[in-house]
Protein backbone atom coordinates (compact mmCIF):
# COMPACT_ATOMS: atom_id res chain seq x y z
CA UNK A 1 0.00 0.00 0.00
CA UNK A 2 0.99 3.60 -0.45
CA UNK A 3 -0.46 6.80 1.01
CA UNK A 4 -0.08 10.11 -0.78
CA UNK A 5 0.51 11.81 2.60
CA UNK A 6 2.93 9.17 3.95
CA UNK A 7 6.67 8.62 3.68
CA UNK A 8 6.95 4.92 2.91
CA UNK A 9 4.88 2.00 1.61
CA UNK A 10 3.24 -0.43 4.02
CA UNK A 11 1.79 -3.92 3.86
CA UNK A 12 -1.89 -4.63 4.36
CA UNK A 13 -2.16 -7.15 7.17
CA UNK A 14 -4.97 -9.66 6.83
CA UNK A 15 -5.76 -11.32 10.12
CA UNK A 16 -7.07 -14.89 10.06
CA UNK A 17 -10.34 -13.84 11.68
CA UNK A 18 -12.84 -13.56 8.85
CA UNK A 19 -13.07 -14.67 5.24
CA UNK A 20 -11.06 -17.61 3.88
CA UNK A 21 -10.40 -19.06 0.42
CA UNK A 22 -8.33 -22.20 -0.05
CA UNK A 23 -7.70 -22.15 3.73
CA UNK A 24 -6.00 -18.72 3.46
CA UNK A 25 -7.34 -15.43 4.88
CA UNK A 26 -8.72 -13.09 2.22
CA UNK A 27 -8.57 -9.28 2.36
CA UNK A 28 -11.99 -7.62 2.19
CA UNK A 29 -13.17 -4.03 1.95
CA UNK A 30 -13.59 -3.99 5.73
CA UNK A 31 -9.88 -4.54 6.51
CA UNK A 32 -9.39 -0.93 7.64
CA UNK A 33 -8.50 -1.22 11.33
CA UNK A 34 -5.53 0.98 12.30
CA UNK A 35 -2.56 -1.03 13.61
CA UNK A 36 -4.35 -4.30 12.87
CA UNK A 37 -4.73 -4.04 9.07
CA UNK A 38 -3.06 -0.71 8.28
CA UNK A 39 -0.03 -0.08 10.48
CA UNK A 40 1.11 3.24 9.05
CA UNK A 41 3.35 4.92 6.52
CA UNK A 42 6.17 6.09 8.85
CA UNK A 43 5.50 9.86 8.79
CA UNK A 44 2.40 11.85 7.85
CA UNK A 45 2.63 15.15 5.96
CA UNK A 46 -1.09 16.04 5.92
CA UNK A 47 -1.80 19.60 7.06
CA UNK A 48 -5.12 18.32 8.47
CA UNK A 49 -3.46 15.88 10.90
CA UNK A 50 -3.53 17.41 14.43
CA UNK A 51 -0.08 16.00 15.20
CA UNK A 52 1.36 17.57 12.02
CA UNK A 53 -0.28 20.87 13.00
CA UNK A 54 1.30 20.67 16.49
CA UNK A 55 4.75 19.82 15.07
CA UNK A 56 4.46 22.68 12.56
CA UNK A 57 3.49 25.16 15.29
CA UNK A 58 6.43 23.95 17.41
CA UNK A 59 8.72 24.58 14.41
CA UNK A 60 7.46 28.19 14.15
CA UNK A 61 5.35 27.52 11.04
CA UNK A 62 7.81 25.36 9.12
CA UNK A 63 5.80 22.35 7.85
CA UNK A 64 6.87 19.30 9.85
CA UNK A 65 5.71 15.69 9.52
CA UNK A 66 4.47 13.61 12.45
CA UNK A 67 4.20 9.87 13.08
CA UNK A 68 1.58 8.28 10.84
CA UNK A 69 -1.49 7.03 12.68
CA UNK A 70 -3.96 6.19 9.91
CA UNK A 71 -7.63 6.70 10.74
CA UNK A 72 -9.82 5.05 8.14
CA UNK A 73 -13.55 5.34 8.71
CA UNK A 74 -15.04 4.06 5.44
CA UNK A 75 -14.46 0.69 3.74
CA UNK A 76 -12.05 0.28 0.85
CA UNK A 77 -13.37 0.97 -2.65
CA UNK A 78 -12.21 -1.99 -4.71
CA UNK A 79 -12.24 -2.21 -8.51
CA UNK A 80 -12.97 -5.93 -8.16
CA UNK A 81 -16.49 -7.32 -8.03
CA UNK A 82 -15.34 -10.68 -6.66
CA UNK A 83 -17.16 -11.96 -3.58
CA UNK A 84 -15.93 -14.63 -1.19
CA UNK A 85 -18.53 -15.80 1.33
CA UNK A 86 -20.60 -12.79 0.26
CA UNK A 87 -17.83 -10.30 1.14
CA UNK A 88 -16.26 -7.96 -1.46
CA UNK A 89 -12.59 -8.88 -1.90
CA UNK A 90 -9.78 -6.34 -2.20
CA UNK A 91 -7.74 -6.19 -5.37
CA UNK A 92 -4.90 -4.12 -6.73
CA UNK A 93 -6.08 -0.53 -7.24
CA UNK A 94 -8.41 -0.49 -4.23
CA UNK A 95 -8.42 2.84 -2.39
CA UNK A 96 -9.56 4.21 0.93
CA UNK A 97 -9.39 7.61 2.55
CA UNK A 98 -7.68 8.48 5.80
CA UNK A 99 -9.44 10.98 8.06
CA UNK A 100 -6.34 13.19 7.68
CA UNK A 101 -7.01 13.52 3.89
CA UNK A 102 -4.54 10.91 2.72
CA UNK A 103 -5.54 8.55 -0.06
CA UNK A 104 -4.33 4.99 0.53
CA UNK A 105 -4.00 2.70 -2.47
CA UNK A 106 -3.42 -1.03 -2.63
CA UNK A 107 -0.68 -1.22 -5.25
CA UNK A 108 -0.14 -4.98 -5.39
CA UNK A 109 0.24 -8.21 -3.47
CA UNK A 110 3.02 -8.74 -0.99
CA UNK A 111 6.09 -10.26 -2.66
CA UNK A 112 6.11 -12.86 0.12
CA UNK A 113 2.53 -13.91 -0.60
CA UNK A 114 1.64 -17.04 -2.48
CA UNK A 115 -1.20 -15.74 -4.64
CA UNK A 116 -3.51 -18.47 -5.92
CA UNK A 117 -6.63 -18.25 -8.02
CA UNK A 118 -9.79 -18.34 -5.96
Amino acid sequence: MICDMGDAPDFLLVEPLGVFANDLPVATIFDIVPFLNVTGFILCHSPLNPMVIAETIAAFGVPMPAPCIPLIVDPWISPSNVLVDGMPVLSEGAICECLWAGTIELVGPSPAMNVEAI
